[in-house]
């Protein structure tokens, strides 16, 4: 008998057997069953909790497909820097957090984007110094590629006018050849070896806190990436697991390991799904070049500004461990925002695939996928469904890029920028998600940009290249259904479907009537995970 009735609802339930329901019973954790108000009431006992639901709107659980979580729980507690309107903006917070840190305590914060600044260019040292000459000071841009330093980082990191560049990465300087501060994709990590590890206490509470948040936006599932290496002295993976041994871990977990910790992971004999319901190793996460915003996205023809991006893995080896990881039952995820980095991409696993395949027999539990697939050639967009590989793609990035991409790559080929139609049409499986905390983690936000292709603002009128515009449908599903897909989990997740996984999300307004101008607005009134209420903004009886 059922533990939890929630009925007079208007349930969206994903599931093409009964794709629409008033009301579903809950039992152990699992959806019982779904129908009606009188059927589901009709299994009740004295031991049933009941909840009506006022006529509003259910869809399942919501998942975000690409998410850096411990990143965006510690970032939470530093310097907040989205939606900062300027450098000068930026510069004051740090002067202003100054006046109050500790000799010797770094200041860190997170978040700035030069797109729409006045000023329309990084930040460099001798701004930071201004604000905070004899602290620390270390700001990472919102698409977690490029990070400026003051003097007295360089200082503690080593990097003077001798440094040389590390592979894949750059030291901006200027023209005596001193550093500015800027730092670009594996330049940042001479910095991540000098900065100061976090308590476990300290990320253990992080992380909880930052779970009741992803609640409150009505997400109930993550896939969450960069969680091995030795920043900050912690990996995600340890986090999760205090977490989960406490039975603090309310979410369903699909956790990627770095790709340089790949043969660790075949000698340990670990495969993709290992784990539970709540925490799960996905497979392993490959780069193969940077972003657009510091133009290390690696692009077929040049930026208009100058240069064509770079890989940040040589091809080579990305195809030797993509053979690897498959022959061993792990899943690759690999980002790429250019288009020279989404073909090459492609034709390593047109090359690759059909080999491993033949010899194994079978795949790995969780299809292959490539992570942003920001810009693309058009010829290459429906390889991606013909090689049944998942299109991870974060639409909500076009809040700051309908800025950005323009004015450095033109207009014409613009165009194929978040074409999120032609990767629908052309078969892919799209899992959508955030990046966050490249982007605001609020699902709502995401689905308004893949259906408005607008900015909050509702800038430009019309929306960006409309013709790539998703429905309201295909965009839930790119919350639900896809995200299940993608992780070979669809038996279990993904829809309100009796014998699955019991999350849910109760909106405070119908998804599928509002004007899409209104969905970014609309919040959860309640959140249901494992078939427990974890969220509850009140006003549900």
């Amino acid at each position: 008998m059922p533990d939890l009735i929630l009925f007079n609802g208007n349930l969206w339930t994903q599931d093409a057997a009964t794709p629409s329901a008033t009301a579903v019973a809950i039992r152990c954790g699992r959806f019982l069953a779904v129908g009606s108000d009188d059927d589901m009431r009709a299994l009740r006992t004295s031991g049933t909790r009941l909840i009506d639901l006022g006529g509003r709107r259910v869809l399942p659980g919501l998942t975000d497909a690409h998410f850096h979580f411990r990143g965006w729980a510690m970032a939470r507690r530093r310097l907040r820097l989205a939606g900062m309107p300027s450098l000068a903006a930026v510069v004051d917070s740090v002067a202003t957090v100054a006046q109050t840190t500790p000799p010797g305590r770094w200041i860190r914060g997170q978040g700035w984007n030069e797109t729409n600044w006045p000023e329309r260019r990084f930040p460099t040292r001798f701004d930071l110094d201004a604000a905070a000459p004899d602290l620390p000071v270390y700001l990472v841009r919102s698409d977690l590629h490029l990070a400026v330093a003051n003097s007295v980082v360089l200082r503690l990191a080593g990097i003077d006018a001798a440094t040389s560049d590390p592979p894949a990465g750059v030291i901006d300087r200027d023209a005596a050849g001193q550093p500015t501060g800027v730092l670009r994709d594996e330049a940042m990590k001479l910095v991540d070896a000098v900065i100061p590890h976090a308590s476990e206490a300290e990320v253990d509470a992080a992380m909880r806190d930052a779970i009741a948040e992803a609640h409150r936006l009505g997400l109930t599932g993550i896939h969450d990436f960069r969680s091995t290496g030795i920043s900050e002295g912690q990996t995600a993976w340890a986090t999760w697991q205090r977490l989960w041994a406490r039975g603090e871990l309310n979410l369903r977990l699909w956790s990627h390991i770095a790709g340089d910790a790949l043969d660790g992971a075949i000698d340990l004999g670990l495969r993709t799904g290992f784990g539970d319901d709540r925490l799960r190793m996905g497979g392993i996460k490959l780069f193969s070049d940077g972003s657009l915003g510091a133009r290390t996205a690696w692009m077929m023809d040049t930026y208009l500004d100058g240069g064509a991006g770079l890989p940040i893995v040589p091809m080579d080896e990305i195809a030797r461990k993509v053979e690897r990881a498959h022959m061993a039952g792990i899943s690759v995820a690999i980002h790429a925002i250019g288009d020279r980095a989404v073909r090459e991409l492609l034709d390593v696993f047109t090359e690759v695939l059909p080999r491993v395949r033949a010899a194994t027999g079978t795949q790995a539990l969780a299809p292959h996928r490539i992570e942003h697939v920001q810009h693309s050639h058009p010829e290459d967009l429906r390889r991606l469904g013909e090689l049944g590989l998942v299109a991870s793609v974060q639409a909500i990035h076009m809040e700051d890029d309908i800025g950005l991409v323009e004015r450095a790559i033109g207009p014409e080929r613009a165009r194929w920028t978040y074409a999120l139609r032609t990767l629908l049409d052309g078969g892919a499986v799209l899992a959508l998600g955030s990046d966050c905390p490249v982007a605001s983690p609020n699902p709502f936000e995401g689905i308004h940009a893949a259906v408005t292709r607008q900015r909050l603002d509702g800038h430009p009128a019309g929306g960006w290249h409309p013709e790539q515009r998703l429905t309201v449908a295909e965009a839930v599903a790119g919350y639900t259904t896809g995200p299940a897909h993608a992780t070979g989990l669809s038996d279990r997740q993904g829809s309100i479907t009796p014998g699955k996984l019991a999350d849910l999300v109760v909106l405070d307004r119908d998804i599928f009537a509002v004007p899409p101008a209104e969905i970014a607005s609309i919040r959860p009134a309640m959140t249901v995970f494992d078939g427990e209420v974890v969220y509850d903004a009140g006003g549900i009886e």
